[in-house]
């Protein structure tokens, strides 16, 4: 069976992570996705959100965990945050796997995992390598305090936790500037062909 190449996606909020792997999705590349794996247990995997009731039962109401809520819980209580992580990391690890063992036994060639904080959870160490997407400051800014309910408190919290985009750039595989979306389609295809061509001659 032919080996299936792991390729991680991360970037800072704002980077363009997210449009990034709309167009691997398109291309036809397999992509799990960290955010929407959170967002499906926080609304329908009751273990998990039977144990974020317990740390933070504020955030909890019928219709599961509501992010927004847990937000202004974490800005005001740091102590919350590792709590979180030792619920909410492993069944993501779990959601994760999953989904790799069903790219292995579809025999796909290619799958990206898309990993808000990649570098800063040590994830490199177990993919084949990883692409990070970039933009200017400015436009990093622009695009992060133009989202629905974002607070420079909150930008500031998120940034925090994040590795710093020149290092993530300097210890990257690939790097996409995401200034266009032409640009970012054609780097995602070229990515795309340099792994698949190194595959079939390996």
């Amino acid at each position: 069976m032919e080996k299936l190449y792991i390729l991680g996606l991360t970037g800072s909020i704002g980077m363009g992570k997210s449009t990034t792997a709309e167009m691997f999705r398109d291309a036809g590349i397999a992509v799990w996705d960290a955010d929407a794996a959170v967002h499906e247990l926080y609304t329908t995997h009751e273990p998990t959100i039977e144990q974020i009731a317990e740390i933070a039962p504020a955030a909890v109401g019928p219709e599961g965990v509501s992010r927004e809520v847990l937000r202004n819980l974490l800005q005001a209580d740091k102590e919350l945050f590792p709590k979180l992580e030792k619920i909410v990391h492993p069944a993501i690890r779990m959601h994760r796997d999953a989904f790799l063992d069903k790219c292995r036994a579809l025999g796909l060639r290619l799958a990206v995992v898309d990993i808000p904080l990649l570098y800063e959870t040590d994830a490199q160490n177990w993919l084949d390598g990883v692409l990070v997407v970039t933009i200017d400051e400015a436009a990093q800014r622009a695009r992060v305090m133009g989202r629905k309910g974002m607070t420079k408190e909150a930008f500031k919290m998120i940034s925090d936790k994040q590795l710093p985009d020149c290092e993530k750039r300097a210890r990257a595989d690939f790097v996409i500037e995401t200034k266009t979306l032409d640009h970012v389609r054609k780097e995602v295809q070229h990515i795309i062909n340099e792994i698949n061509g190194a595959a079939l001659n390996a």
